[in-house]
């Protein structure tokens, strides 16, 4: 039944899960929808939803239906996890086995990777909700093969946003699968020393980037994937390596993995490394985009990544905590907050801002 947003009465049962025009998940099919659901919609300019037919609803117990209510109030969105999971894990074991080979042969099978990779790739089309997704499968195990798969994760999701055909964006998500496998060449206790790195130690570490080029060059013709690995460390002021490129002179490939690469970094946590809150990962993200990072790529980064967080609790710099119920499409990190009955516009309130969101 598809009625439009303003015919919506409390109790009505999504039928189908909902995107807003970005393609961000925004609540789930089975959804009981209140008066905090239905604002969520409107929020977000949906127009019209398929709901459940109401006689279904009357004829069926209210306890059936409490058990339907899903909302994104928290970013544990369970309906596919146990399907995503295995996928995921089986993966980063995936990886570690491309890594193995690597530094065995210097080479590895592309076409086996590609097989590997492309159940993920596959389920990536469905799943829209990115910062649930990377919450719920990342672990503090095997760190260096579960960031090879969610910087390739992110790179297909960077490239799609960024208008990329489908076909190319999953060579872009391949590319980042792979763009650490320069790493096999390196030993571990350099990889994994939880103290400061000696500068012969870190000359080392940034060699994978060569490493890696090397490895892909030998494995695949496409130049663009061993590029990805080549150039991922490079910043568009020249502050990078190994070549100190500039702007457009490093590939389409190694800007995009650049900035899905520091994201999933600074979201992950190490031997050497805490996790920081989300939002300020985007904030250092927005901050580089005018000194080392492609802006357009990290600017739609942002712009697509910031929606997922209607609806989170935050806390505000004076220590009041609410709720985020509207983004700001130009002012990334200056949404609306509700605290109680209060409204407060934070692109206007500048005295305050987000110090931590609660996921």
């Amino acid at each position: 039944m598809r009625i439009h947003i303003t015919d919506v009465i409390e109790s009505d049962v999504l039928k189908s899960d909902v995107f807003n025009s970005y393609g961000l998940h925004i609540l789930s099919k089975n959804t009981v929808l209140h008066s905090k659901e239905i604002s969520k919609l409107i929020q977000h300019s949906i127009e019209y939803i398929e709901i459940l037919d109401r006689s279904t609803i009357i004829n069926n117990s209210v306890e059936e239906f409490d058990q339907l209510e899903r909302t994104l109030e928290s970013t544990a969105s369970p309906k596919w996890v146990p399907h995503m999971k295995p996928i995921y894990d089986s993966v980063v074991q995936d990886i570690k086995g491309l890594f193995d080979t690597a530094r065995k042969e210097n080479k590895i099978d592309t076409e086996q990777a590609t097989a590997a990779f492309d159940p993920l790739m596959q389920n990536l089309l469905l799943e829209r909700d990115v910062v649930s997704l990377l919450l719920l499968l990342n672990n503090a195990d095997s760190y260096t093969y579960q960031h090879s798969v969610q910087v390739g994760m992110l790179s297909y999701y960077i490239a799609n946003w960024i208008g990329l055909s489908n076909e190319e964006s999953v060579r872009v998500g391949n590319a980042g699968f792979l763009h650490d496998i320069g790493k096999c060449k390196i030993e571990p206790d350099i990889l994994n020393k939880p103290g400061k790195l000696s500068a012969e130690e870190y000359a080392e570490v940034k060699r994978h980037t060569i490493y890696g080029y090397e490895i892909i060059k030998n494995s695949t013709p496409d130049q663009n994937i061993a590029l990805g690995a080549l150039h991922h460390h490079e910043r568009i002021n020249g502050s990078g390596y190994p070549h100190g490129l500039r702007g457009e002179d490093i590939s389409l490939y190694g800007r995009i993995i650049a900035v899905a690469d520091i994201y999933s970094a600074m979201i992950s946590s190490r031997v050497y490394q805490k996790e920081r809150d989300l939002l300020f990962v985007l904030k250092e993200l927005y901050r580089l985009s005018f000194t080392e990072l492609d802006p357009i790529i990290t600017h739609s980064f942002i712009s697509h990544m910031i929606p997922n967080f209607i609806g989170k609790r935050v806390t505000l710099s004076d220590g009041r905590t609410g709720t985020i119920i509207m983004t700001h499409p130009t002012e990334f990190f200056s949404p609306l907050v509700q605290i109680n009955s209060e409204f407060i516009d934070l692109t206007t309130e500048r005295a305050l801002e987000i110090t931590h969101v609660y996921f």
